[in-house]
């Protein structure tokens, strides 16, 4: 399956618990005093239904309030964003009918609460020595930060391979566009790539939310690898998908990240996202322009569209003259001119690049 990126809810629960944030400092001097705990984050009517015993504390929170309490055998209550100690020592009732695939008492406790109340629990295994956050139907198992440092560092080391070759395909492709030489291979080629290397950095975006402030050096090499990489993806779609016009770009390019990792393998799984025709993967393509304009600086979005609804196909806009790009509405005469010089510059470094 492709990596799934984090939910909304599941990233705010681990951005909760993340090194350098007070509940994470709580939840390690629990597993450091060998004990363990089982923590609701939400305080609302519908956790209060299900608590029994217990006692009201409503303090605010504390690392050191918080492994004291969990020398008690109870679940601890703390309020959505984690900076009051609600209840504390509770016997936690949730749903016997919600399923759980959990075993251990506290996590079939943790899973049932999460999957039934749609709130942030996080169970402390002592004798496991882990931590484990539920949200919805979701379950994480956060492993030690030194860990997850080492996996988000080859992660990256991957992706810089990945963004080499990908870069690689991406200029040669600009040179069988610039020479009207394109097939539906090359561009499942590249899309191959893309896609390779936007699943990579969802897999990174995960470590970097686990990682919360010792992320920070990962999320900023993170960013300048994957530099430029959606645009091109997006455009590359709009230079050559086909189908319905109609249909919005971004059902193709859901169409595309819904593809499992077997199906990225397979080039007619592509072209079908594509809406391409799926017999002939050698036959000619000729590609809008929207990638190549894109790369023209200072071009409105707005004027990219009127160019290729103008013209229709990147040979077309190259061939067109000063004059024909100035009749083009938002154009003008010094822009029609910046784009004539700029796709004759791209073609002089495509050709040079190859040759």
């Amino acid at each position: 399956m492709p990596t799934s990126k984090l939910t909304p809810q599941l990233r705010a629960a681990l951005s909760q618990v993340a090194p350098g944030r007070q509940l994470r400092a709580g939840v390690d001097r629990i597993l450091q005093a060998g004990m363990g705990g089982l923590l609701v984050i939400g305080d609302g009517h519908d956790v209060l239904q299900i608590c029994s015993g217990g006692f009201l504390l409503d303090a605010a929170f504390s690392p050191q309030r918080l492994s004291e309490l969990a020398k008690m055998d109870g679940a601890i209550i703390l309020a959505p964003d984690g900076s009051r100690i609600a209840r504390a020592n509770v016997h936690l009732v949730p749903d016997s009918s919600v399923p759980t695939s959990e075993t251990g008492t506290r996590h079939r406790t943790a899973e049932r609460v999460a999957r039934s109340l749609g709130v942030p629990v996080i169970a402390v295994s002592q004798r496991m020595n882990t931590i484990s956050v539920y949200v919805g139907d979701e379950q994480h198992k956060i492993e030690p930060t030194a860990r997850v440092i080492n996996r988000a560092d080859q992660a990256l080391s991957t992706l810089e391979r990945y963004r080499t070759r990908l870069d690689d395909d991406a200029s040669s492709l600009s040179t069988l566009e610039i020479e009207d030489l394109v097939t539906i291979r090359d561009v499942v080629n590249v899309l191959q790539r893309l896609e390779g290397v936007e699943r990579i950095a969802d897999e990174i975006e995960r470590y970097i939310v686990e990682l919360g402030d010792e992320g920070r050096m990962v999320r900023l090499q993170l960013v300048e690898l994957m530099g430029g990489v959606e645009h091109d993806r997006r455009n590359i779609v709009r230079d050559y998908r086909g189908g319905d016009p109609s249909t919005p770009l971004d059902v193709l390019l859901d169409d595309l990240s819904a593809l499992t990792t077997e199906d990225l393998i397979d080039p007619v799984e592509i072209v079908t996202a594509l809406r391409l025709p799926t017999a002939a993967l050698e036959a000619a393509m000729s590609p809008r322009g929207y990638r190549m304009l894109s790369r023209i600086p200072r071009l409105p979005e707005q004027v990219i569209e009127n160019i290729v609804g103008r013209f229709g196909t990147l040979q077309k806009i190259m061939r067109a003259t000063i004059d024909d790009l100035d009749d083009v509405e938002g154009v003008g005469a010094t822009r029609a001119s910046a784009i004539k010089d700029g796709l004759g510059r791209i073609a002089e470094s495509a050709i040079l690049d190859r040759y």
